[in-house]
């Protein structure tokens, strides 16, 4: 071979070798600590290829990057988990030539997912790593720990009626009975007058969800105010004022900033079995004079409008947005998702929304005049009435400050609250498995 070739040929190698020796570079770490499991994700500009080795004894996570080169991104990971439930510390180091190991160590018994995600939205390639609890939390055991019987004293007088008066239902009598919407139940011992009563209370069970969280920040304003941030803010209002309402509890699918899935939100809610799910959400618009709040309701029939249908699809993205393991096969998410046989729940959907709508039209400007339907996934539950509430539009640089008001966020929450004790005032809950039962 001429030598002038080979000459060539090595030149070519020079050029190669660069390139294919190159490490991938993390350009951020980012932690997600909440009670129901971690998230970590590893974001490149590349695919990062990895494999996941779990140990005992002590418990540990074991998760080898081929080609990564250790930065200040992977080495600032140590210090982010003060506060997470599961994880107490992570250990870095080069294992061998190629080969950059994370060793986990773990508080509890783990069940670790690790997958990929293709870039979307301001992602690039991002490589996730879910540490769930080997034995999940059970959201029923966790609400009925919060439930309490109450006690009072005799003669049952018009404070009994005062307490019982928080709730839209008719004033018991002082006999064992039922009224049709709280199951408020008042037992009298007659051999022994004016000693004492006990209330027991079928308690109506409200899933708030806070649209959005962790990976998926939803809409943001032109102020930077987050839309996860707004309806975690507000949830936690309308939790508050549910709790503190006789005979209703509520349970925040999110109680943090991190992602759930869609169906995951739903799931979680039929777990405590919820009365009713209230997603909240304050969106954004290309144009930044849209304003007003808006209620939806599910639709099997196609959206109402192409704004609902837009908004719909938007939503309907926050999986991708947040990041959901594709290889796992839920069949209960299925059966959730597909199954078509809602016409009663809609209906009784559309009914609380009109309600919620009603009364948010005290405290804001309308974005329409009624309720709205569209195939919004997180509203797919076949067996609880659900809606979700656009509380402004955090696009609009008015509606974005007083978003950001905690004074306009306790009025949104109350008008959320007034709209749902309505619906229930005229439309009783259905018997079923409850979290505070009493003897």
């Amino acid at each position: 071979m001429p030598k002038r070739s080979l000459k060539l040929i090595f030149i070519g190698l020079l050029l190669w070798l660069p390139q294919a020796q190159a490490a991938i570079s993390i350009s951020s770490a980012r932690v997600w600590p909440a009670e129901d499991y971690t998230r970590l994700t590893f974001e490149s500009k590349q695919v990062i290829r990895y494999s996941l080795l779990t140990l005992k004894n002590p418990e540990r996570l074991v998760v080898d990057l081929e080609d990564i080169e250790i930065n200040s991104s992977l080495n600032e990971l140590s210090n982010k988990f003060a506060n997470d439930p599961y994880i107490k510390t992570v250990r870095i180091g080069r294992f061998k030539p190629g080969i950059v190991r994370l060793v986990f160590d773990l508080k509890t018994e783990a069940k670790p997912q690790l997958f990929n995600l293709k870039p979307v939205g301001e992602y690039g390639h991002r490589l996730v790593l879910d540490v769930y609890p080997a034995i999940a939390l059970d959201p029923l055991m966790a609400l009925a720990q919060q439930s309490e019987r109450k006690i009072v004293d005799l003669p049952v007088s018009k404070q009994i009626i005062a307490a019982a008066s928080s709730i839209p239902v008719p004033p018991p009598p002082v006999v064992e009975t039922k009224p049709p919407t709280t199951g408020l139940v008042l037992k009298t011992d007659k051999s022994k007058p004016n000693i004492r009563t006990e209330i027991s209370i079928r308690t109506l069970i409200v899933a708030v969800d806070a649209g959005h969280g962790g990976e998926d920040p939803g809409a943001q304003g032109r102020r930077g105010t987050r839309e996860k941030h707004v309806t975690l803010a507000i949830a936690r209002k309308l939790k508050e004022q549910i709790d503190s309402t006789l005979g209703m509890r509520a349970v925040l699918i999110r109680d943090g900033d991190y992602f759930i899935p869609l169906g995951g939100r739903v799931e979680k809610a039929r777990k405590v079995h919820a009365d009713l799910f209230v997603s909240i959400h304050a969106d954004a618009f290309v144009k930044p004079n849209a304003r007003g709040s808006s209620v939806f309701a599910l639709s099997e029939r196609g959206a109402t409008s192409a704004s609902a249908r837009w908004l719909a699809k938007k939503e309907n993205e926050a999986d991708l947005i947040g990041g959901v393991n594709l290889a796992i096969k839920d069949p209960y998410l299925a059966r959730t998702l597909l199954d078509l046989s809602q016409t009663a729940t809609i209906n009784d959907s559309m009914k609380v929304a009109k309600h919620v709508l009603k009364e948010l039209g005290g405290i804001n400007t309308l974005h329409r005049g009624f309720v709205e339907q569209a195939g919004f996934a997180v509203l797919k539950s076949p067996d609880i009435p659900s809606i979700l509430i656009e509380t402004a539009f955090i696009s609009n640089p008015e509606e974005e400050l007083r978003l950001g008001d905690e004074d306009y966020r306790e009025k949104l929450a109350g008008a959320i609250l007034v709209g749902i004790k309505r619906y229930f005032s005229q439309n009783p809950a259905l018997s079923k498995p409850q979290v505070a039962q009493n003897d």
